[in-house]
């Protein structure tokens, strides 16, 4: 069987390439760098250059594919242009519908983000929450192609949406594996930072975890639905605590209050007219410190889902990155 996966380049992308490829699957999947496609190099593994706003390269690589995973996005943090998020994570997004559904695909599997669900303020959130405050134009412009996708615009094609929570695990270190590359400083003491006073609450979810749902999207996943794929809900103390165990050794941490995190945010937009890259913007800042609980019972009850707990996940992360 032929499969096309979007963004096979990336954090999650390149993850699920190579395990769909480690199944038998023959994987077709787009390029724009050729150091990039070093990383996804396997014997079931086809490579097509090009990018999905570009049509005859999309159409190169999903011809003879029965199944799709669309998991390319523009995931940054900041951008000088806006504009750019909405055009790749929409535009780019309705080309891959239009063209699998040209090409006789039946089923697409799309990844959005549990970030288009917004701050839970009692409880946790589930795929029924009416969709609150987005915090950046990532989560927005997911949400918008998420309204789109339920209005059932394409096709004679199932399009089945996962919202993954904030990942972590073994991968590229990029923005889009960034917590990651947090746990990395912190076991090499060079992170120490507790943001506000700790008791935030948010959803981890370790990426073999999230890999393995999105299969299972695939193979369960019903026409139109969403599905939460995340891990255990957990605050910034207990996440730190858990972390200071794993490394053994203790260090002062240092709880940086909101409005000093305001400020520093501040001051990084104002130098990136300088062409410095934002570290945090303010609302990724008032964002980090809202709660973010998620209920992922859905997942586990339609689709088969497990998910470990983040200690073991992030035990494995540490291991992975000591032998990198």
């Amino acid at each position: 069987m032929n499969v096309f996966v979007s963004g096979a380049t990336g954090f999650i992308g390149s993850q699920l390439a190579l395990a769909l490829a480690e199944k038998g699957i023959t994987v077709h999947a787009l390029y724009r760098s050729e150091k990039k496609a070093e990383i996804i190099q396997h014997t079931n593994i086809k490579l097509f250059k090009g990018d999905i706003l570009d049509l005859d390269s999309l159409k190169s690589a999903i011809e003879t594919c029965e199944q799709v995973y669309h998991v390319a996005a523009f995931a940054k943090a900041w951008t000088k242009n806006p504009a750019d998020i909405y055009k790749l994570n929409i535009d780019g997004a309705i080309n891959v519908f239009k063209v699998a559904a040209d090409e006789g695909v039946k089923k697409i599997v799309f990844t959005s983000t549990a970030g288009v669900l917004g701050a839970s303020k009692e409880g946790m959130l589930n795929e029924t929450a009416y969709p609150r405050e987005q915090f950046s134009h990532y989560e927005k412009s997911k949400s918008i192609l998420e309204e789109k996708v339920k209005l059932n615009s394409f096709k004679n094609i199932e399009i089945v949406i996962v919202n993954p929570s904030r990942v972590y695990g073994p991968g590229i270190l990029s923005e889009s594996n960034s917590f990651t590359t947090l746990i990395q400083k912190f076991m090499n003491g060079s992170w120490r930072i507790i943001p506000g006073n700790g008791k935030s609450i948010a959803n981890y979810v370790f990426i073999d975890d999230l890999i393995e749902g999105h299969i299972l999207a695939m193979e369960k996943g019903k026409n139109g639905e969403r599905y939460i794929l995340g891990g255990e809900n957990i605050s910034y103390n207990e996440l730190f605590k858990v972390l200071e165990t794993i490394r053994g050794k203790r260090k002062r941490m240092y709880r940086m209050p909101l409005v000093i995190m305001l400020i520093l945010a501040q001051i990084f937009i104002f130098l990136s007219i300088f062409g410095i890259r934002p570290m945090i913007t303010p609302a990724l800042v008032k964002k980090y410190n809202m709660n973010f609980l998620l209920d992922i019972s859905k997942a586990q009850k339609e689709l088969g889902y497990k998910a470990i707990g983040f200690k073991e996940g992030a035990t494995s992360t540490v291991q992975w990155l000591k032998e990198k």
